[in-house]
């Protein structure tokens, strides 16, 4: 398989992951770090396991972003050291208990686990605002060839166009902690959202296909609940 810089060069103007040429993207003006995942499935995890795959919902979860890609194995004996650092480090930039608002940070984890199980146990430990690859998607492995990833743990730090800021930043993290991220956020240029609260990004981009037969589930509860209070309003008035 020809990487996508291959591919370019040879004329045909893609970006990894996606069926469209560049130019098509551009003219869609879908952001470039949302095209590196065009065409792909990103899991949400909590409790749904809802999915991000429209183009919409992508650009929503990753414009004006800080992205890591974190590279890593369940059962890694370094990516078991290094994980609490990582999840420690990622709380305290987005959760509300330590910030007023959520920093722009979005990571996605990109697994070598040996089974799906392994992975689910894993993520059932990590931050709910975490994004993951299905389990057994091949475009893991383009991913890792893209950003030449030999090893684990890894963690590539992304400008919301794609530019690398970071080739591996487990080091700096592991030293640094939170504090690393002022410098990756000063170097990716992002646009201050002060305007934008956190829950509002978790209210419109992260729906799962499930969600519609949840508000009509709401709705037909709602409906019985108002024809049983008329029916006891009535039997009140009957007595």
């Amino acid at each position: 398989m020809n990487s996508s810089r291959e591919r370019a060069g040879k004329g045909e103007g893609r970006l990894c992951g996606s069926s469209r040429p560049i130019w098509a993207l551009t003219a869609l003006h879908i952001p470039l770090m949302a095209s590196l995942f065009a065409g792909k499935v990103l899991l949400v995890n909590n409790r749904d396991r809802d999915e991000v795959e429209t183009e919409r919902e992508l650009c929503l979860v990753l414009e004006n972003r800080v992205v890591l890609l974190y590279f890593g194995a369940a059962e890694c004996p370094r990516c078991r050291r290094f994980v609490p650092r990582l999840k420690d480090f990622f709380v305290r930039l987005t959760d509300e208990f330590y910030v007023e608002r959520a920093s722009q940070l979005c990571l996605v984890y990109v697994s070598r686990d040996a089974t799906a199980q392994q992975e689910e146990a894993f993520l059932k430990s990590m931050p709910k605002r975490w994004l993951s690859l299905p389990f057994g998607d091949e475009f893991k492995r383009e991913l890792e060839l893209r950003f030449e990833v030999s090893e684990v743990p890894r963690v590539v730090v992304l400008k919301p166009n794609g530019d690398v800021i970071v080739g591996n930043a487990v080091d700096e993290i592991t030293r640094m902690g939170p504090a690393c991220f002022q410098n990756w956020q000063e170097a990716a240029e992002l646009v201050d959202r002060n305007f934008r609260l956190a829950e509002d990004f978790d209210d419109c981009a992260r729906r799962s296909i499930t969600d519609p037969l949840r508000r009509l589930k709401y709705k037909l509860g709602k409906g019985e609940e108002s024809r049983s209070e008329e029916q006891k309003e009535e039997g009140d008035e009957s007595s």
